[in-house]
Order: structure tokens, then sequence, then C-alpha cells
């Protein structure tokens, strides 16, 4: 497969032109990408107007998973998030209410941010009950979803859910895409950690199993730069909508995007046309053998996403932040660690030396008291403000302990997970005070 945007930048990097153009290091070596980072100089196309080698390479994508449209984001999956959502308000019918999205507890605080810029209220769909105690999953159900749709005096422009979530679990997205379907509205997916899912046998990617609209954060999972990312549309909605998607997502993002992380998703499409889903099989059957080797040592393993070992620690006695520092000293790195879990992500690019380091790090830990999952709040607190007014009201910061009975402002969690404990215009409560202690947050903006 062609890559336009890499070949044309590399021609232009090896002439001797002298740049009187952005950006300022004019391609001389400070950290020694410099030379091939660019702006829309004529013929490299523009992003938000792609009609050259830009579209191109889009086309190399769209060609690639198949789906009604595919587009590329240069900011991550917040700002393909923040473009579905308007997307979603431009393609679903209202009569003059206030706007207002279903969404799953375990969003990304990139989805509150949205709301708070598109003035959208929220109603929240939490687990019937807590499978696991942390903060990052929220086992819901089409079941769910259909009950609630049905109890909503107002019916929401769209559904919005998290698959798979951080630690690797995903709700039954193909069951709930059809509830949507029986109601008229687009179910949303945060998919950030599944872009690689299309390239399984068969494909698990959320626009195959009904999805809408899906952002791809394609740098988690595939070779790309931080902050490259695709937004997928279904056939169906690139229809509706997909003729607004450009203006969309200039709305929420930089006049200039970068064309260092354009090349990366341009030289992607190469990747993944080239062999990639037997690379990929060779790579989960390589996780597959470190998930059973932890398991016959007593670890809890999670199954879910096959690119993720997720590995619940307290039965063994310890917490996720140790098990993840015994990690570090034996040289291993892992995406994030809590209370009750650490997790490790891989793909192709991974080594058999680090899966090997994975193994070494945990075998023979001495089995110590067990240590019980920290609990969750199942009771949702109580909206006292619209996100929007609270996200952009006078606020202070004081001391979580101080802070029950105040109205949460912004949401204060640290990324990853960045799942926020309290959202913003919610009475904060004692279970959440102590939720937020447990993880580290000491303190917290409230309004003033």
């Amino acid at each position: 497969m062609n890559t336009p945007i890499c070949d044309f930048i590399n021609e232009y990097a090896k002439k001797d032109t002298a740049r009187l153009h952005m950006p300022g290091h004019k391609g001389v070596s400070f950290l020694g990408c410099e030379k091939m980072d660019i702006t829309e100089i004529r013929g490299a196309d523009e992003l938000y107007e792609a009609e050259g080698i830009i579209a191109e390479s889009e086309a190399n994508a769209e060609k690639l998973f198949g789906f009604g449209k595919t587009i590329y984001g240069t900011e991550g999956s917040s700002q393909c998030i923040r473009t579905m959502l308007f997307l979603a308000l431009q393609g679903t019918e209202r009569k003059g209410e206030r706007p207002v999205v279903l969404a799953a507890r375990n969003a990304h605080k990139a989805f509150l941010y949205s709301c708070a810029l598109m003035d959208l209220d929220v109603e929240w769909l939490m687990p019937a009950e807590r499978e696991k105690g942390s903060l990052c999953t929220c086992p819901i159900t089409a079941v769910q979803v259909e009950r609630k749709l049905a109890e909503m005096e107002q019916k929401p422009f769209a559904v919005y859910i998290t698959a798979p979530d951080y630690l690797g679990y995903s709700p039954d997205i193909r069951s709930i895409a059809e509830v949507c379907k029986k109601v008229g509205i687009p179910l949303l997916v945060d998919h950030a950690h599944g872009a690689y899912q299309k390239f399984l046998q068969p494909s698990r990617h959320a626009i195959d199993l009904g999805a809408s609209m899906c952002c791809d954060s394609a740098h988690k999972t595939l070779p790309v730069l931080t902050g490259g990312a695709y937004l997928h549309f279904s056939a169906e909605w690139a229809e509706k909508v997909g003729h607004q998607a450009k203006k969309a997502m200039e709305i929420f993002g930089s006049t200039s995007p970068s064309y260092l992380i354009l090349q990366a998703l341009d030289r992607c499409n190469a990747y993944l046309a080239d062999g990639y889903p037997e690379k990929l099989e060779k790579t989960i059957e390589k996780i597959q053998g470190v998930k059973d080797r932890l398991r016959q040592q007593g670890w809890e393993i999670m199954d879910g996403d096959p690119l993720k070992l997720t590995v619940f620690t307290g039965k063994k006695g310890y917490t996720g932040e140790e098990t993840a520092e015994i990690l570090r000293k034996n040289g291993v790195e892992c995406e994030f660690a809590d209370l009750d879990a650490v997790v490790l992500m891989a793909t192709p690019e991974n080594k058999a030396e680090d899966f090997a380091k994975v193994i070494v790090a945990l075998s023979g830990l001495q089995k110590k008291e067990e240590i019980l999952p920290m609990p969750m709040p199942f009771v949702l607190p109580k909206q006292k403000m619209r996100i929007r007014e609270a996200m952009f009201s006078l606020w202070e910061e004081v001391d979580c302990k101080d802070a029950v009975g105040c109205i949460c402002a912004s949401p204060c969690v640290s990324c990853p997970p960045a799942i926020p404990i309290a959202a913003s215009g919610e009475e904060i409560s004692a279970e959440m005070v102590e939720l937020l202690l447990a993880y580290g947050i000491e303190k917290i903006e409230v309004v003033k």
C-alpha cells in the first residue's frame, strides 16, 4: 500500500529548499525529527479540507478498515469524542429539549469536557453489581440500556459506552447496538483501546458489531505516534453526517495539525496491509502463554482484551501499585496500576524477552494475606448543577476530606485512567471522598 504523505515529505526533506515558512525550527535538528516536520505548504494538503495526499492516505485507511467512512485525527481520541458527540447531535432529531446523552459511568474525562463544551446533560448507567472493585470497569447490559431508555422522560440523542475499557472489559456491543437501533438513536463508542480489533479473526471492532460512530486511538495499540487517531462511521452514519465530519472535527482541533503524526498514520496503513493479522495472532498466542503461566502460579487474570494482561493482585496479597513496583525493579514498566490491578499492554512490537521479564518478576512471589477489592459506590450522587455550569463556574481547591456536601467543579483524576470519581455538578459524598483518598487524590476543585 502506498504512503503518499510520507513520500511527499521525504522528497521535500531531500531538497535544499530555503524554509521560509513555519515551523520555526526550519528543519534544523534539535530533537532529530525536525527535518520531517512541516506545515501546510503547497502540495502537503490540509487535514480539514483534504483533497490531495491526506485524502489519498485516508482513503487507504478507509479501505483497510472497510467501514462507511474513516478520517484521521491528530489530537487523540479526545478530539474524536468531541466530534462524534457533535455529529450525533446534528444527526438526531430533537424537539427543542435540552440535549441529553445516556452514558456508562466509566467514561473518560474527555467525555465530560465535551459535555461541558456543548452544554449536554448526562444520564448515567451503573452496573447492576460490581464484578471487580475497579473505577475503570462498568459492566452494563443491553437489558439495562433498554430498561433505562424506557424509563427516561426524554429520549437521549445517543447512547455512549467505553469498550474495551482500561482493564480490557467490553460489554455486549452488538446487543446494545440493536437496542439503540430499535429506538432510532446512535450508539457511540469510546473505542480508544481497540483499533487493532478490526484485524482479529473474526473482527471485534465496535463498528462491525453495530456502533454508529467510534474513535480509535491508533497510538495506543498500533505503531503510531502519540496523538494519532481515527474517527469511524457506519455506512448509515457516514451517509447521514459524513459530509460534516471534517468541519465538525475542525471546531475542536488545532489549525496546525501535526505532520509528524499524519506521517505515522500514513505509514501505519502500509504496516497494516503487510501481514499485520498474522503478526497479531502470534502476539496474542504469546500473551495467552503468559496468562496461562501466571494463572498456574495463583494470579487472577482478567479475560477480555487479548492484547492486555490485566492482573488482579489482591488474592496474592499485593496491591496493583506494589506489583507495578516489583515489575519496575525487574525492567518492566506497566501501562496502569491502581489499588486492585496492574495492566500491561502489548503489541507485535514487543519482544519475547519482554514477556519473559514479566514471568520472572511475578514468579515465586510469596503469597501474603488477601487484600479485598476497594468497594465502589453503587448509588449515583445528586446532580446539583449542569455539567457546563459547574465546570465554568468560579471554583476553589479544597482538601478532599473537607469536600463532603460541596459541588464538584472540574473532575480531579490522574491520567491514566482519567475516569472521574465525581463528575462536574455532582454533590460530593463521603463515599466519594473515601475513594478519592484511596486513589491518592488529596485535593479537589469545588464550586465557590
